[in-house]
């Protein structure tokens, strides 16, 4: 039971979701200012690459990436226990052994203990990340899931900010300090998230679907905003628990009992092919080269653009605040322009962005190193626009309930692989080939733009429940078309009902 209702209790949920993105982000974020640290480089000198040091650039970028590997096991993990725990247990699991992970790096001494803290803390990343959006969005009214994911993730990107500036404050202590204490700090954020999580409710598509139906009313009524005006047998929540009940009861009975290898299947709900464009989103947003940037700035600003250590570290901080700033933007369009527009808005701009960095560094003059630094900033905004949080909202909204837990996390499983990917080959391809990594980028985002225009249907604005609509039938919908009813939720829907009996299927529930 929940002591919140109403719009209260929705804050609540997206702030505590934030949380566990802000925790995500700092992770991101974290060992961007440490790698070239003082106290960092004379702990672990085996992986220092600054111009005095003779460590391997190669070996830096596997303690970096390990940290992606135990991403990718947290969400097998969910994939294969997710759906029997549920939600709620996956993240305060998640918050814990993270938890455990940042003691070991900032405890450690050596790379194999600092790879094992990585791997840890990764692993609870991966539960978390993997189950976080789905919770979020099965908490969420459709009019405003993309808002509420849109916030989540402009505090994903506040985290990686906060990390930078941490990292700039630190650099200034003597000491070892300076990087354990940033490492030290993902467990405050840890609590934070487990302690929302402890005082907020289940999701209630997860509750039906386990027979806890009463629960489940419960939480549908606590979640309107005018629950405080209605009570829990009223027509807006039977509706909800009607839709979902027969979403659920269409989703079994399009699957093998519950098989596991549902997942990997096409048939009238088009499981696999709803669960490789959520994998597909993931792929999008790591091969777009972000992480590049968000992991290696000021790795970039020494190597690319010549800058010096404090200075890079400076400017890695105000990119982060640049950044935050433009994740301020999807959260009053996503759900006025839609997921589509903005993602495609977002490929065209990281293209240019990539193409353009290319040639700059090519050059190599201080004029060049100044567009060089512009484009890094631009190529953050114009991601934080359009591919920062719908590749995470659309493994939730795409896949139907009976599968959504294992596709979410084949989808956070996929954005880990890519990340570890991109951050182990970057430094390597930075002191190899230099400015054609940023040309392969470029031609990745360009790649992205048909996948996206041609095979990616817009959601906003619908239920998770009328979204199944979009990939039923002879061939998968890319817009909701008004002869399949009234998109949204039951309370507009039912209005539209009162108003115009043959405008919709809403039927009364007693």
């Amino acid at each position: 039971m929940t002591f919140l209702v109403g719009l209260p209790l929705t804050w609540a949920i997206t702030a505590t979701a934030g949380s566990g993105f802000l925790l995500f982000g700092y992770d991101q974020g974290v060992m961007a200012g440490l790698l070239t640290g003082d106290a960092f480089t004379k702990t672990f000198p085996e992986i220092d690459t600054t111009a005095t040091g003779h460590g391997s650039s190669a070996l830096q970028g596997t303690v970096v990436a390990i940290y992606e590997i135990g991403c990718f096991f947290g969400a097998l993990i969910t994939l294969f226990a997710g759906e029997r725990l549920g939600r709620r247990r996956c993240i305060m699991a998640g918050c814990v052994i993270l938890s455990i992970g940042a003691a070991l790096q900032a405890s450690a001494f050596s790379i194999p203990h600092m790879i094992v803290g990585r791997i840890v803390a990764g692993v609870g990343n991966g539960l978390n990340t993997s189950t976080i959006p789905v919770w979020h969005s099965e908490l969420s009214k459709a009019e405003s899931r993309g808002k509420g994911l849109a916030i989540e993730l402009a505090i994903n990107i506040f985290g990686v900010m906060t990390a930078y500036w941490v990292d700039y404050g630190m650099s200034y202590v003597d000491g070892d300090a300076q990087f354990r204490f940033p490492l030290a700090l993902q467990i405050l954020f840890a609590i934070v998230t487990f302690l929302g999580i402890l005082c907020l409710p289940e999701s209630p598509r997860w509750l039906i679907a386990h027979d806890r139906h009463n629960d489940a009313r419960h939480v549908l009524w606590a979640i309107q905003p005018d629950a405080c005006l209605i009570s829990e047998d009223d027509l807006v929540v039977s509706t909800d628990v009607a839709e979902i009940t027969k979403a659920i009861v269409e989703g079994k009975s399009a699957s093998e009992e519950g098989s596991f290898m549902d997942v990997f299947k096409n048939g009238p709900q088009r499981f696999l092919h709803r669960t490789l464009l959520g994998m597909g989103g993931q792929m999008m947003q790591q091969m777009s080269g972000v992480n590049l940037i968000t992991y290696y700035n000021t790795v970039i600003f020494e190597k690319s653009v010549g800058m010096s250590h404090n200075l890079a570290l400076l400017v890695a901080g105000f990119n982060g605040v640049a950044y935050f700033v433009s994740t301020l933007v999807p959260i009053w369009t996503i759900d006025r322009l839609g997921r589509r527009k903005l993602m495609l808005f977002a490929a065209a701009g990281q293209c240019a962005c990539m193409a353009i960095l290319a040639g700059t560094v090519a050059d190599g003059s201080h004029a060049a190193g100044i567009v060089a630094t512009l484009m890094l900033f631009l190529f953050n905004f114009f991601f934080g626009v359009g591919l920062l949080a719908i590749p995470w909202l659309l493994p939730a909204e795409y896949a139907p309930l009976p599968i959504r837990t294992r596709s979410a996390a084949l989808a956070t499983a996929t954005n880990w692989i890519f990340t570890f990917l991109v951050v182990e080959i970057t430094p390597v391809s930075i002191d190899n080939i230099d400015y054609l990594t940023y040309v392969y980028f470029a031609v990745f985002n360009f790649c992205f733009l048909p996948l996206i225009y041609f095979f990616y249907p817009e959601p906003r604005n619908l239920t998770l429940e009328q979204v199944d609509l979009l990939f039923t039938g002879e061939k998968v919908q890319l817009h909701w078309h008004p002869s399949m009813g009234t998109a949204g939720d039951s309370n507009r829907r039912i209005a539209e009902a009162q108003k115009d009996p043959e405008s919709t299927n809403v039927q009364h529930v007693e």
